[in-house]
This record gives C-alpha cells, structure tokens and sequence, in this order.
C-alpha cells in the first residue's frame, strides 16, 4: 500500500474557513459560470492539446454554512513539447489565490482566468514534465437539478446534518477542480484528501488510504492507480454508515464491496421523511451486487477496478457512474423485472464509461447504448425472454429519431445530450435497440466477442492484463467487421448515421406480400427478416423486392421476435398521441 503525506495543506484550510469570506473580501470571481465552463469537450483548446495528466493530487475544505469550497490541486503535467503558456480548466466562480510551478510561485500578474480557461504563463518556458499547483477557493456552481444539471449540492440529511455531494457529467471537472475537461483528460493517477468534520464521512474514489485525526476534524485520503473519467471524480459527504463484503470473481480474484448510505433517510430523491425500515432497504439494495457483478463478469469480461472497490454511495440526486464510488438515489425501487434498474445501470458504466472512454462525446452511445442495454440483459438472464422483449418494448417507445446518433463531428456534451441540439436520450434507448438488432444479427459469439474487445482492448481480459482505453465509434465497427467476418458498414450507416429508421414497405394483395426495406441512407440496407406464415417460420435475405405468394386467409407476422430495429406505426401513433398533450 502506498503511503502519502499529508501534510500542511489541510490545516491550513481549516484555519482559512474560520478566517476568510470571499463575499467580505470582495473577491473578484464571477458570479455565474461562464459559456465556456459550462461546456464540457468540444474542440481541444490549443494550449491543452498533447498535454497528459499523469497524476491529480486533489486537497478539499469546506466552509457547509456560507458553501464555500477551499481547495489545492496538484497536477502532473506531462507534453512532448515546451509551452510558454500552460492552460487548465477552472470555473471563473473561484478566486485564484497562488499558483505554483514545480513548487516556484508565479507572480499573478501571470495567472489569468477571462472565461474559465486558466492561463498560466511564467517567466521563462516550461519543460514538461512538471507539477503545477493551484490553490483556490470560492463558491461553486450549485445545482438546479442534479444529475442533469451539474455543480456542488449542499444539502441536509433530515436531521440537519451536511450532506453534499458532486455531479458534474454535463459541465465538466473545472465546477470544482482545476483539470483538462475533455473525456481524454483523465488523471493516470488520483489522490484526494477531503477534510470535513468529526460527525462527517467523505466517500470518494478508489481505495481509503487513511484517516487523519485533527483536532476537530479529520481527513480522508483517497486513492487510485487507475486513470479516472474527468466528470467521475467525485466528492461525497455526510454522516454515512456503511455495508461491506467481499466479492469472489469467476476470474479467480477477490474484491471489496462497500455501500455508504444515510441511516433514516428513505427517499433519497428529496432528501425529506424518515423510514424505519432504512437499513432493511439498504441491505437489500447491497445483496443485489454480487448477482449483478457476476453477470457482468459473465457477458463482459472482469470488473475493471478490483484494486480500488464497487463502491455505491447514497447522494440527494438520482444517480451517476462516479468510479469505484458510483452515486445511487434511486429510493430502493425495484420494478417488475426484479432490481432496481439505476444501481445495474451505473454500475455498467464502470465497464463502459470508466473502463472503456469514448475519444470524445460525439461516441457517447457508446457509454450510453450499450449501458442500457445492459438492463434488458440483465432481465433476460434473471427472467428469460419475456422479461427481456418487455423491456425493450417499454424503451422502444421512447425514441425519438431527430438527430443521428454519431454525427461524425467532434462535439461538446450539450450537443449530443441535449435533445433540441442531438440526439438526447436516443443515446440510451435506441443505442441499446441497436445493440439488441446487431446481437440478432452476428450472434452471440461475434457481438460478445467484439463488445469484450472494444472495453479492453484484448480478447481474453485477466485481471492484470489490462489497463482503461479509449476507443470510438470507428473501433467498434472495425471490430463487428472482425468479429463477425462481415462487412457491416451499412448497418452502422443506417442505424448510427441517420436519424430515421429503415422503413419496410409493406404491400399485400390477395395472393402475394412484397416487402422492401426503405433507408435515406446512401448504402444499400440488407438486413435479413424473418416472416412468420401461419406459423412457418422463413428468413428473407431482403436484398431487394421481396415477394412471397400467400392466400387472404394466411396469417402473416413481419419479424414475430421482434429483432429488427425498425420504424414502426403504432410508435408513431404513440408519439404523436403524446404531442397532443395525452398521456399514453
């Protein structure tokens, strides 16, 4: 185990929070986040291209009655070229006090923040690698509605005790800390030291290193090899009290569990109302994990961060795939498929999302489709086919169809999350319908196969032969191609770079059914059907026309498993049902 000084940082803080307010003082950060910290990826700003995060060593404070935030940042900053100008992200909401280059400070006259893209230039050019330290401390962004909307909750258990937490997807790290707010500024390794008061308990990344006892407070050190998402660093805290086990692998390895939730707070939604049965529901919630796990170990490959821990932490908002600390606020609901489909959701993000990083955010179905569809999976393989066909029957309604889902552009979060700009939450349903037509289509063995390999980067993962990557759309069909030893191109063409579905034009007459399958996609669509025929079942290769001889009487079912991603009426009937303002 490693080991790591604190020292002075910390207690400098706490003495700055009985001594400093930046409201007295007149400090000059800005009220509102600026256009450009709000902005989460996009195009790599000039000055941050090339330029890796070896390590983040993180220090927070925090002053819970007037929600100021007190912090230290650290960063290892490596470059395969010198810079006159370093730059990093960090909202304009903060007052810079003191930046250091390998521990010479620079004058602050040569630390500019205009619009929350921090730049650092002193005196002579730097040569990397080197160690930039920033200390800084302000009021960050709360918040209107967490997770969607991102920022620092600082809200109370019902006994009136702190409980704040972080979700910061959609904007970006800078809301808190000082980084690179692109999905490839990830730290390659990560520490925090989180000092909060003695009733308090700060859950956070990785692996808890050690506690240390100040004189009214203490602080957690927190700790990961591993390279952590940007927006999934995480602070949690408040008086927590946990569950823990330990999972034994198929892969012959054993890891921790631990789940911190709040005693007496039964809905975490809104934070409001006392349940006796608390600990009973946060149990349950617990024992589902290791069923989870050893189903994702199943279809997928090992858990990714056995070092660090699965760990779940109980947050005032609904949830959100933090690493090793994966935030849960989904009030200990299980519907009729059996689980509570936001812990199983998160967790799967630990393989896609923080396993497997998408290059940028234009590839976040990525994360997103096939995190969804880890749920009717999931279904299938507790319930059968049943439960599997119902749940993407109930996610087939929510579809869209107004933006593609890849674009081919390199684009910032809002832009593809945002469903007045992109693809919105076709991310999540029709890239998990996606999934569930090309599985149908290769087989198991082929989709599988190339999924495993897309999340890391080999075909046959151990634990300890593989490490986090990155990949893109591309990767992905490049690997179906392989895997399935076909040329999928136009599938991808159809389903990922148009926004309408393929239509399948249907004309019946008394004695003959011609089917052909319609795209505006510029690639021929050759997606094979099966066709039920009073109860014959036959698959058309649907190269072109189709046409079958069939009688009035005949019973005809158009792909009666319902494999084939589709535009269909009775959705569009739906859609347009919900337009008018009526509830389905």
């Amino acid at each position: 185990m490693r080991k790591f000084a604190i020292g002075l940082i910390p207690l400098l803080l706490l003495s700055a929070c009985a001594t400093r307010d930046p409201v007295i003082k007149g400090q000059p950060s800005r009220e509102l986040s600026t256009p450009y910290t709000l902005k989460s990826g996009g195009f790599v700003p000039p000055l941050q291209r090339g330029v890796t995060v070896r390590h983040a060593e993180l220090w927070f404070n925090f002053d819970f009655e007037r929600k100021v935030l007190y912090g230290t940042s650290e960063l290892t900053l490596d470059s395969q070229r010198k810079k006159r100008t370093i730059s990093v992200d960090l909202d304009t909401r903060f007052k810079v006090e003191q930046v250091w280059i390998n521990d010479q400070p620079v004058p602050s006259g040569n630390v500019k923040n205009p619009d929350g893209q921090l730049l650092i230039t002193p005196q002579n050019a730097v040569v990397f690698p080197l160690k930039l330290k920033i200390q800084y401390f302000g009021r960050p962004r709360t918040p209107v509605k967490a997770p969607w909307d991102g920022g620092v909750m600082w809200q109370q258990t019902p006994t009136g005790e702190p409980w704040l937490a972080t979700a910061v997807q959609g904007e970006g790290c800078d809301l808190f800390w000082p980084c690179i707010d692109q999905p490839t500024g990830e730290p390659q390794q990560l520490d925090l030291h989180i000092t909060v008061p003695k009733n308090l308990v700060a859950a956070s990344n990785g692996v808890l290193q050690k506690v240390t006892q100040l004189e009214n407070a203490h602080t957690f050190h927190w700790h990961s090899d591993a390279p952590t998402n940007t927006y999934g660093v995480a602070l949690n805290i408040a008086p927590y009290e946990t569950l823990t086990a330990d999972f034994d692998s198929r892969f012959g390895n054993r890891y921790p569990l631990t789940y911190y939730y709040l005693p007496g707070v039964g809905t975490q939604a809104d934070a409001t109302g006392q349940d006796a049965d608390t600990q009973a529901n946060a149990k349950a919630l617990f024992a589902e994990l290791p069923q989870m796990l050893e189903f994702f170990e199943h279809y997928i490959g090992p858990y990714p961060f056995p070092n660090d821990k699965v760990g779940i932490v109980q947050t005032p908002h609904l949830g959100m795939e933090h690493q090793s600390i994966n935030a849960y606020g989904n009030g200990y609901k299980k519907d009729a498929y059996g689980f509570d489909w936001l812990l199983q959701h998160e967790l799967a993000h630990e393989w896609f999302g923080n396993q497997l990083t998408n290059t940028s955010w234009d590839h976040m179905w990525l994360h997103e489709g096939l995190g969804t569809y880890m749920q009717p999976l999931y279904a299938q393989y507790l319930h059968g086919d049943v439960a599997y066909y119902g749940y993407l029957n109930k996610i087939r309604s929510q579809l869209n169809n107004r933006y593609p889902i890849v674009s081919g552009r390199v684009k910032a979060e809002e832009e593809v999350y945002d469903k007045d700009k992109g693809p919105g939450l076709d991310l999540y349903y029709k890239g998990a319908w996606v999934m569930h037509t090309l599985r149908y289509l290769i087989g198991d063995d082929a989709f599988f196969g190339a999924v495993t390999e897309l999340v890391y980067g080999r075909r046959d993962p151990q634990p300890g032969n593989f490490a986090p990557r990155y990949a893109s759309t591309t990767d992905f069909i490049r690997l179906v191609n392989r895997h399935s030893g076909s040329d999928m191109n136009w599938f991808f063409d159809t389903y990922l770079y148009e926004a309408s579905l393929p239509e399948l034009v249907t004309r019946r007459t008394a004695s003959a059914i011609t089917l052909e399958w319609q795209t505006s996609a510029e690639s021929q669509f050759v997606m094979p059907l099966q066709i039920s025929i009073n109860g014959e079942l036959q698959t058309l290769s649907m190269t072109g026309k189709t046409t079958l001889a069939v009688t009035r009487n005949d019973v005809v079912i158009v792909d009666p498993h319902s494999r084939v991603l589709r535009q269909h009426r009775r959705f569009e009937e739906l859609k347009a049902y919900r337009a008018r303002g009526s509830q389905p």
